[in-house]
């Protein structure tokens, strides 16, 4: 039996075909005019990249005296308070030397306050001197008109003229011993003497190295790249570990040359951390614009002027800020990458205002604040303890 035959009809199979390519080009029209509306209406406001990274202030730790490194106490990821103890070191050498320096400052103290007393012993001797000399001129005034009458001898005016002669050089000799330690002592006391001051200081740097044995947070933050190690003996500007506080991060974003045109401080942003994905949106702000692009600031700057130049499109760096109650209700660490978007049709601010601050909390410290001011305290005390004549005292206040 015959297979049936099947019937060609070319204009259907035309018909067909057009309408598959109607179909086709309107489909490419509705989505390149969606796509233009999009665009029109939207897109074209804003200008983004992931290539953004978080950035944030990582506070490194660093030792401030020598010693040795006796206890560790806080390890990676814990959090710690501005001020909290988080090193020892061995303090006995730091403390030997604090001691020699307080035994130097007293001694320069009683060393100080025995020239001024040499200096009164000797201003006592020469008003002894002057009177002991005030009175044989005396007496060779009356003999030299006694002499003549022969009430007395020459012999008897001659030793009186001698001896007037003698007191006469012992006073010039205490003059001159008496401006030589005046020189030394004048014009202070013994607490503001150069010496006192001098072995004073140098007990406060001896101070000093010893409370900074105890090595305390600068600022708040977790911890992280603890490098300290029991039993390394560590000097000041060796790392040790980096705080980073996690309440003050900002955004680098990366942007090519060629889209900032509108790129203005001021302007809002919107920012999606990779590791929460499109489940939350930061919002921020843009603070400002590096002045310059990353390759500038490189260890090894391009030289463009060798003749081996190739054109390609820099980055320029711009930091845009989080809001804070955002990223402790999502918290985020430096580093993280990023999708970010700026808003340039807000008009913002000139390029050369930054709206960067420097308010937080990481950016001062006053850990420190009251060391100078106990060292001075107990250097007076050791002062004073050692001013052991009366007349040394200082008045009290």
């Amino acid at each position: 039996m015959d297979a049936p035959t099947v019937k060609i009809r070319p204009k259907e199979i035309l018909r067909r075909r057009n309408r598959r390519l109607a179909l086709v080009a309107l489909i490419l029209v509705a989505a390149t005019l969606a796509y233009g509306g999009y665009w029109w209406y939207y897109a074209r406001f804003w200008v983004w990249t992931d290539n953004a990274f978080i950035a944030g202030n990582l506070v490194t730790l660093e030792a401030q005296a020598t010693g040795i490194i006796t206890q560790v106490l806080v390890e990676e990821t814990q959090y710690v308070e501005k001020g909290d103890l988080l090193i020892r070191l061995d303090e006995h050498q730091a403390q030997a030397k604090l001691g020699r320096m307080r035994g130097l400052l007293g001694g320069e103290v009683r060393r100080i306050a025995s020239l001024f007393a040499q200096r009164r012993q000797i201003q006592q001797k020469f008003t002894s001197r002057m009177a002991r000399l005030d009175l044989i001129r005396h007496d060779v005034v009356r003999f030299r008109e006694a002499l003549p009458s022969g009430a007395i001898s020459e012999q008897l005016f001659q030793n009186a003229l001698d001896k007037m002669r003698a007191l006469q050089a012992e006073v010039m000799e205490i003059r001159e011993e008496y401006q030589s330690i005046t020189a030394e002592v004048g014009g202070v006391n013994i607490i503001h003497h150069p010496a006192v001051e001098a072995a004073k200081h140098e007990f406060i740097t001896a101070y000093l190295e010893y409370i900074r044995q105890r090595i305390r947070a600068p600022a708040s933050g977790h911890v992280a790249k603890r490098k300290a190690q029991v039993g390394d003996q560590v000097h000041p500007g060796v790392p040790l570990m980096t705080i980073v506080p996690l309440d003050h991060l900002w955004v680098e974003v990366n942007l090519r040359e060629t889209e900032m045109q509108q790129v203005r401080p001021g302007q809002s942003a919107l920012i999606n951390v990779d590791v929460y994905g499109k489940h939350h949106t930061y919002h921020g702000t843009v603070e400002g614009l590096v002045p310059g692009t990353g390759s500038v600031f490189a260890l090894l700057p391009p030289e463009n002027a060798t003749g081996n130049f190739i054109h390609i499109v820099e980055r320029v760096p711009v930091r845009v800020s989080f809001l804070k109650e955002e990223i402790l209700e999502h918290p985020v660490r430096p580093g993280l990458s990023t999708k970010t978007y700026i808003n340039v049709s807000e008009p913002g601010y000139p390029l050369g205002v930054s709206l960067a601050e420097t308010s937080t909390q990481e950016y001062e410290t006053n850990i420190y604040a009251n060391e100078l001011t106990d060292a001075e305290s107990l250097a007076q005390e050791i002062i004073r303890e050692n001013l052991v004549l009366k007349q040394d005292r200082p008045e009290p206040a």
